[in-house]
């Protein structure tokens, strides 16, 4: 049985600064052994947590199956996941970092577009006259399609974006997009704006614990540790 508490902590990005600035305020020293680059690392104090740096998303699977004990990553990124992965998390706490809000982005030119229910309509004259779906290109399909149906559109087709989705309107990949944006420059910077009702989810860094782990001996002093 694995002893060991192990900690996820994404592996690049502003959530990775944010979360190691927390264990240095905490004073908890992280040793990686074979320097920057490497993926495991250890706390001098503590000699029973393992840190595991992963992608962000990973993180939340591995608290889904228990292989991560606790867990910090987007607030977005766990109500993505599916609802059983979702069942078995608990957020502990919500930092004033990583913030960003997911929303619905439309190309400039669409003028006579400002809101979903002229979404609709625009959705419904692509099937009617064009005889296809309106595409969203998106990181992001579970909660886009989830607030789209919410709202009232139907006719449209998500597609997976791989990269920088703000480029998918203007390379015949898709007509609109859902993206994750923390001032909404980059969105502007590319000719795309964001509907006036078109917020779909705000975020935020979150410290996350595995329900598998909740019995764990010695998981309260880290948690209290961490929280403090």
């Amino acid at each position: 049985m694995n002893k060991s508490i192990n900690i996820g902590i994404p592996s690049k990005g502003r959530l990775k600064k944010g979360v190691l600035e927390i264990f240095k305020n905490k004073k908890l020293k992280l040793i990686s052994l074979r320097g920057t680059r490497d993926l495991f690392a250890s706390i001098k104090k503590l000699p029973k947590v393992k840190i595991i740096y992963l992608h962000a998303r990973e993180i939340i699977e591995r608290l889904a199956d228990g292989s991560l004990d606790i867990g910090f990553s987007g607030y977005d990124l766990l109500k993505e996941s599916q609802i059983n992965i979702q069942k078995k998390i608990s957020v502990l706490k919500k930092y004033n970092f990583g913030q960003a809000t997911l929303v619905v982005a439309i190309p400039d030119e669409w003028i006579d577009v400002q809101t979903i229910a002229d979404l609709e309509e625009i959705a419904f004259e692509f099937k009617d006259k064009k005889n296809k779906m309106l595409r969203v290109a998106t990181k992001y399909p579970n909660l886009t399609g989830e607030f789209l149906f919410s709202k009232g559109v139907t006719q449209f087709k998500l597609v997976n974006s791989l990269g920088a989705t703000e480029t998918y309107p203007f390379t015949g990949s898709s007509e609109i997009i859902t993206d994750i944006t923390s001032s909404g420059e980059t969105l502007k910077a590319n000719n795309l704006r964001v509907l006036k009702d078109g917020e779909i989810l705000k975020s935020q860094a979150c410290m996350m614990q595995s329900k598998l782990s909740t019995s764990k001996v010695g998981i309260k002093k880290i948690l209290n540790l961490l929280s403090s």
